[in-house]
Order: structure tokens, then sequence, then C-alpha cells
């Protein structure tokens, strides 16, 4: 495929994504088209592709894999420990003997994948499939029939297991957290994400200088640390950079991602009480939710992280 990367001066990026949007025909419908080059608007800027082949070692050195069969039993403790570790450490962990079922996922993953190869004109009046759990929950009607049924199953059993990863979180940080905030479940980015990815993969995670591949395992999940939880936790857990690439198999790529957030909007939010001390006096000034988010959907893609943003 070419490239059409052709310098103009009149180009406007903002105008070629709010057409391909409004096309609602999907990356996948590009392609379907016949397309022959590609797209400015998927170009990155020169030199930002400059350290692909920079992977530090193996995933497995560097990604741990946590088992969590027993976390209601004296092994709780020791979970918690890795847990813990994982997020001081990087943001990023897998995990396994997670409670949600492998039928669930793998059922979950078909069904999304054979939404996207839909006709595109019957796709075309969803484009993409992205469900709102709160502060307001999408009727089911409003999903997509052929997915509808899985991808319900497939949010209510990893909200129940969200609620559990809070848990260890928040005991991992030496909290209890019956004192803590609560998470509705919201598609918008911010405290943790918990991704179900196919066994393609493509996900890279930035450590130290360094990119890290998250090679996917058959029945594990990918859990990390968004910006919001890094902000709370006062710098204890870590929300880092982490990219996709592009696909290199012949064949679709299907990943599905839940965004927990803190629910309420209208509150302050900053570091938890409980974690600033005269020792480490709170990292982060206190800011509205809805601030956070205004910011983070119109910053340049560019742009650093809030994290720097909100630093006192």
């Amino acid at each position: 495929m070419a490239v059409n990367g052709g310098a103009h001066q009149d180009y406007n990026r903002l105008d070629e994504v709010k057409q391909f949007d409004n096309s609602k025909i999907g990356v996948k419908g590009l392609v379907d088209s016949g397309l022959t080059s590609l797209p400015r608007m998927f170009i990155h800027p020169k030199g930002a592709l400059s350290d692909l082949k920079s992977v530090a070692r193996t995933e497995s050195q560097v990604i741990p894999t946590i088992d969590l069969s027993g976390v209601d039993s004296d092994r709780r403790p020791a979970i918690v420990e890795q847990v813990s570790n994982a997020c001081r450490k990087l943001g990023f962990f897998q995990i396994m003997n997670h409670g949600l079922p492998l039928d669930v996922m793998n059922r979950t993953i078909a069904a999304v994948k054979g939404f996207h190869e839909l006709p595109t004109e019957v796709k075309k009046q969803w484009d993409t499939i992205q469900v709102k759990l709160g502060p307001v929950p999408a009727e089911a009607e409003e999903i997509p029939e052929m997915c509808r049924n899985e991808i319900v199953e497939w949010i209510q059993q990893a909200s129940q297991l969200a609620e559990i990863l809070m848990e260890l979180l928040c005991e991992g940080l030496g909290l209890n957290p019956d004192l803590t905030f609560g998470i509705p479940s919201h598609t918008d980015p911010g405290v943790l994400t918990l991704l179900l990815q196919d066994h393609i993969g493509g996900l890279q995670v930035k450590h130290g200088v360094e990119w890290v591949e998250v090679k996917p395992i058959p029945g594990a999940l990918v859990v990390n640390i968004g910006d919001i939880f890094q902000i709370l936790s006062n710098d204890e857990y870590k929300s880092v950079d982490h990219r996709v690439l592009a696909n290199p198999s012949p064949g679709p790529r299907v990943s599905v991602a839940i965004f927990f957030t803190a629910g309420n909007r209208d509150r302050l939010y900053g570091p938890i009480p409980e974690l600033v001390s005269p020792e480490k006096p709170a990292l982060y000034r206190q800011f509205m939710l809805d601030d956070y988010m205004t910011r983070f959907f119109t910053k340049d893609l560019a742009d650093k992280t809030l994290t720097d943003y909100y630093r006192t």
C-alpha cells in the first residue's frame, strides 16, 4: 500500500478526520473499499516511529502475570502484594484465574469480530461499538442485536471483576476500600482499564526508554492503571504510556476494553488524604472531574499525560 503523505500547506487533519467519522465506514470499510494509499491522517509525525524496534528483553521479564486464584483465601495478602508491586513499578499486568469464564471471553471476541464484518451499509448506523456504562447506562436495545447478549454478559462479568481488582488495589495502598471513592462503570478513561485482546496482540507498554510487548496469553486479561488513579494514589501507582502497533497479520485484530473512572463529575479530586503526609505531601492540586475530562478529549494527541498538568 502506498503512503499518501506528501506535504501540503493547506492540509487540515481535523477536516479529514471529521470526513472519515461522518462516513461511518471505519478502518475496515476503508480497506474493503479497495484503498491503495494510506490516508494522511493515519501517518505519524516524522520521528514518532523511530523506536518501533526498541523492545525490552521479553515481555515476561517485565510485565507480570498474576494468578488470582484463592483471592478470598489466605493467598490474598500475597496477591495484594503482587498487584501492588506491579502497579508501583509499571502500572500494567495480566491476570489469570480471574473468574471470568473463558467461553464468555471467546464469545465476546467472536461477536465483536462478527460486528465489524457486517456489510458496510448495515454497520454504518453504528460505525463502531462504544457502550457507556454510566452515569446513565446504555439500554441493551441500543447495542447491535448480533452482539448484544455477548457484550451485556461481558460487561456484567468484567464489572464484577473490576470491583475485586479495586479492593486489591486499595488494600495495596493500605486503604480500607469502604473509605475511598466509588467507581461506577463508565467508558471514559481514568482509573482502571480492563482489556480483553485476541491472539494477535500488538499492545506495547513504555518501560524506561524501551517498549515492551504485552503478548496475549490464552485466558488472561490485561489490567492497567489510568492517570486519575496515579493522581489519587499520590504517585504510588503508575500510569504509563502504551501504544498499539499496526496489525502485521492478514487477519483482523480484535480487542475489547472497559474503562472505569470516578463517577461523580461535580466533586473535587486529588490525592487521597490517607496517602498524604509531611514526608510525602500532595503531589497534585485538586480538580473537578469535568475539567479533567474536557481537557482529556480536547488535548492534542502529542501532548503528555494530564498528570503533568495537575502537578503542584
